[in-house]
């Protein structure tokens, strides 16, 4: 119901054959382009704010670009890049050029190839900070553009280091120092060469001779092990060296494909199936704590960087952010609903008959599916233990098999997203009626104050659709009672790896948590966990802990539910209003191999991640409204 937003995807392609070979193969120079928007446009979901291409010739004459950049804002990003790209290409007549002159004239038609999309988890926006950024320098080998999927919780002390270096940053923000840190490490990597070869060659012969020989593994171990976040951070040299790094505990994910005449690394594994037709098996999970690094020469390794830690792959991910049509996200998404099917027979009294099912929104209806298998499974057991009952006293007969038969569940499509809320209707009565009116629902399938109507949604975080719109809209339907499912357990902390959950007072969860302590009169603990959580300031990484665990340690599960559905439920509603949450366990028994869950248990993988948390207490407890 509650659009999330994820910090961006990244998409890279190196093309290892000659440009003729893709004209004479594939009929057009621009094959490597059309892979890059399709990689992109796979991935839209990953970000609607802003997007920006590379491009990078490793052939093109001096006198000539060689590396081109195009970005944009706004949701029809990628297609106005590419509206952009297409005239320059349409003018210099590509298709009919020959090869060497497309190497010299054709913008953005070159062997390396670098797409990102972007959400903002800063709160920062504007063109200046859409990826990629590129740094310049008159040696090819010195150029940098940089893109990635990430969000460093320990920016103050990569700032420092940087400062700590002679270096004067312009801009205080993750991806502009990173730019500067990697960028001073190649730096460094060009003048060891130099001195290195400078005594043997000289000249142009020294620059390709630099060239060839950047170890960018160790520019990459150089500065790497400071950073503390979640990441996929992606380079590329305007001499033609390219790479992918993703964090020690895999929490941003990575996926890559090569054969003989590409390499391809994404954010999500059907992207490159679906863009490259290739089979599932033949796309790699990249490493935690490694990177994939192609040389100028086109040679592909992956390196240790870093080291892999203990697992906290995304579980957010799997659960909302990544597109369904991975093998595994499925068969996950549909356990995730198919392990609620306890609950949500005890809330309605195991009624089927009177019971309506249905999801909001789309992106729910995976788990849905798994539902609807899961209570089918039930009513099914009671349709075989009938069948049984009537054999065994001599009643089983056509009429009797076909009524029992005949025992379905009540599935609806009951809501149905509308309209968009206009932000120009900014008074707040006005603009909750409008809000009110988001989703319309379809008539006639309920009835009245008999049936209860169950719907699931993935995640239940602010709780701010659900009261203005989608408990309002139901209530229309006069049910008994409504029983809202969240796929997903409870969000009770902050997201500090690149996802846009960064205020305490956002999560509905903590709302409740705080609203409970006060009316038990336990109001000191706000004060306790406010005290502790200053104190843990000036400590170490490895005395940090999470002290805002402390605010849901004296409530069960249950009871912050029930009070969250308390607090969501406009005083207009007449149905009863319930909701059910997956729990840690559900999650963890359909997600095994992602078990990174800190939104939910305030189990942190990095020391960043706890410090951000018990930050975001006390600008909380403070007033404050900042990230």
């Amino acid at each position: 119901m509650e659009q999330l937003k994820h910090e961006c995807g990244v998409a890279m392609i190196r093309l290892l054959k000659p440009i003729e070979y893709y004209k004479e193969k594939y009929g057009s120079y621009s094959w490597g382009l059309g892979k890059l928007y399709l990689l992109m446009e796979k991935q839209h979901n990953r970000g609607q704010e802003a997007a920006g291409i590379g491009v990078v010739k490793l052939h093109a004459d001096p006198g000539s670009e060689y590396i081109f950049r195009e970005r944009a804002l706004g949701a029809g990003a990628i297609q106005e890049i590419f509206d952009t790209v297409r005239p320059q290409l349409e003018k210099i007549d590509l298709d009919n050029l020959p090869a060497r002159d497309v190497e010299r004239e054709a913008p953005f038609i070159g062997e390396i190839y670098m797409g990102h999309l972007r959400y903002s988890t800063t709160g920062r926006s504007g063109l200046s900070y859409v990826h990629p950024f590129l740094r310049r320098n008159n040696w090819r080998s010195r150029n940098l553009l940089l893109c990635g999927n990430f969000n460093m919780t320990n920016v103050r002390e990569i700032f420092d280091s940087v400062i700590s270096q002679g270096q004067h940053p312009r801009i205080y923000g993750d991806t502009f120092l990173l730019l500067e840190q990697i960028g001073y490490a190649l730096d460094k990597e060009n003048h060891r060469l130099y001195k290195q070869l400078r005594e043997d060659y000289s000249g142009i012969d020294l620059t390709h001779k630099i060239q060839d020989n950047i170890d960018m593994a160790g520019v990459l171990k150089s500065v790497s092990p400071l950073w503390d976040g979640g990441f996929v951070i992606c380079g590329a040299t305007g001499s033609g060296d390219m790479f992918a790094l993703r964090d020690s505990n895999g929490i941003r994910p990575a996926f890559y494909y090569h054969d003989d005449e590409v390499i391809v690394v994404a954010s999500e594994r059907p992207v490159i199936q679906t863009a490259f037709n290739v089979a599932r098996s033949e796309v790699k999970e990249l490493k935690p704590g490694s990177a994939l690094i192609v040389a100028k020469n086109g040679d592909l390794a992956i390196s240790d960087i870093i080291g892999e830690k203990e697992n906290a792959r995304c579980s957010f991910e799997r659960i909302y952010f990544s597109r369904g049509s991975d093998a595994d996200i499925y068969r996950e998404r549909k356990l995730l609903g198919r392990y609620l099917v306890p609950d949500i027979l005890r809330s309605v009294d195991s009624d089927l008959d009177h019971t309506v099912f249905s999801f909001i929104p789309n992106t729910a209806e995976v788990a849905f599916l798994g539902m609807i298998e899961g209570l089918q499974e039930h009513l099914n057991s009671i349709k075989s233990k009938k069948i049984i009952e009537s054999a065994q006293t001599g009643e089983l007969d056509v009429q009797t098999v076909t009524r029992i038969m005949n025992h379905r569940l009540r599935v609806e499509k009951i809501a149905i997203k509308d309209i968009k809320l206009r932000t120009f209707i900014a008074e707040g009565a006005a603009r909750d009626d409008l809000a009110a009116h988001v989703y319309d629902v379809t008539y006639g399938c309920v009835e009245n104050h008999v049936d209860n109507l169950v719907v699931i949604d993935d995640s239940i975080v602010r709780g701010t659709t659900l009261k203005q719109s989608i408990l309002r809209i139901l209530d229309r339907l006069h049910p008994r009672k409504i029983v809202v499912v969240s796929s997903s357990p409870q969000v009770r902390y902050p997201d500090c790896y690149g996802i846009d959950m960064s205020s305490m007072g956002e999560f509905a969860a903590f709302r409740a948590a705080v609203a409970l302590i006060k009316e038990s009169g336990r109001e000191y603990i706000l004060k306790e966990v406010y005290e502790h959580c200053k104190a843990m300031e000036h400590l170490p990484d490895y005395n940090q802990e999470n002290c805002v665990k402390a605010i849901y340690a004296p409530f069960s599960a249950n009871e912050i539910s029930d009070k969250i559905a308390r607090m969501l439920t406009p005083n207009s509603t007449k149905a009863q209003v319930e909701l059910i949450f997956q729990s840690l366990e559900g999650l963890h028994k359909a997600i095994p191999s992602c078990p990174g869950d800190w939104y939910f248990s305030g189990n942190y993988p990095t020391p960043g991640g706890i410090r951000i948390v018990n930050r975001a207490y006390i600008s909380y407890y403070e007033g404050k409204s900042h990230r």
